[in-house]
């Protein structure tokens, strides 16, 4: 996470600082496999990674859900009070569309996996979605109407509602009852190192794009009065005057939208891990299947056997 956050911003990607970082972060996570690898309890069993189902799984889940989703839900609060001007409580308020759209889809995909057994195809179609969604997010300036926004969280919502249940269904249903929790909790645990690492990164490209955009946009005067990026806040951009809060605010849109464009390269990724997920029958729908099927009429003797003292 360090890596991410300070790499290009607080230092140099070359730095000693960062490298030394980098490579206590390798050494720390082969040392950290190494003893699952050797304990009679492991953490996180090394066994589950024989599983082709849990490692696509939790990459999509890594990629897309944790990089896709907390990036947005980490910046676009800030980024309507900054741009629209909108306050804490209604920026919070106009994520509710994702959180509809994810809620729609999460309800039917469940409905329908429980009828016929498949997930499959649910991955593909909500990577697709982010994908797209985030296209569209590059494309938003400080013009564009808030429903058109709403619009775009709904679209990223009824995406990720395909996405999120499935996977963890996908990993669950891939093990036996006695690796169920330790699989559920080590792809949730890997999903928010995605999410940790992805808020981080696109937290350092849009600190340094803003500090350009700005560089860009304003004269070291009024950089002065402002206190450079680090200091905005949206009390601070609201109180300012109409010259200077039309700069920033469009410094702010352009630091940050494009990022979205960025990202869209990574989800792609995603894509295709959705269309090389390995599908297995959902285990409760066999059960089910089985249990509802005819008896065998034609069995030759159904009478219960007598035990003999063989």
């Amino acid at each position: 996470m360090l890596v991410a956050d300070w790499g290009g911003t607080e230092y140099a990607w070359s730095s000693p600082v960062i490298l030394g970082l980098a490579a206590v972060a390798l050494a720390a996570w082969a040392l950290f496999f190494y003893s699952q690898s050797r304990v009679a309890e492991p953490i996180i069993p090394l066994r589950l990674f024989r599983s082709r189902i849990f490692n696509i799984a939790t990459l999509i889940g890594m990629i897309t859900v944790g990089v896709g989703m907390f990036a947005v839900v980490s910046y676009m609060p800030t980024y309507l009070q900054m741009v629209y001007g909108l306050s804490a409580t209604v920026s919070g308020v106009m994520l509710l569309p994702l959180v509809l759209g994810l809620m729609g889809t999460s309800i039917a995909s469940g409905r329908w996996m429980s009828r016929n057994g498949r997930y499959k195809l649910y991955p593909i179609i909500g990577s697709a979605t982010v994908a797209v969604t985030f296209l569209l997010l590059s494309t938003l300036d400080a013009g564009s109407s808030e429903a058109v926004l709403c619009g775009y969280l709904f679209l990223l919502g009824l995406g990720l509602g395909l996405l999120i249940q499935t996977l963890v269904l996908a990993v669950q249903n891939a093990f036996p009852v006695s690796d169920v929790g330790t699989a559920t909790s080590s792809n949730n645990f890997f999903r928010e190192i995605g999410a940790t690492l992805g808020i981080a990164t696109v937290g350092a490209i849009f600190t340094s794009r803003l500090a350009d955009q700005l560089a860009s946009r304003l004269t070291s005067s009024d950089l002065r009065s402002i206190g450079g990026a680090d200091s905005l806040t949206p009390a601070l951009v609201n109180s300012l005057p109409d010259h200077l809060h039309d700069a920033v605010v469009a410094a702010y849109q352009h630091a940050l939208t494009p990022v979205f464009a960025y990202l869209v390269p990574v989800l792609l990724i995603g894509l295709v891990l959705a269309f090389v997920l390995p599908e297995k029958r959902i285990a409760d729908h066999e059960r089910n299947e089985g249990e509802h099927k005819a008896p065998d009429t034609h069995s030759a003797d159904r009478r219960p056997k007598v035990p003999t003292a063989d």
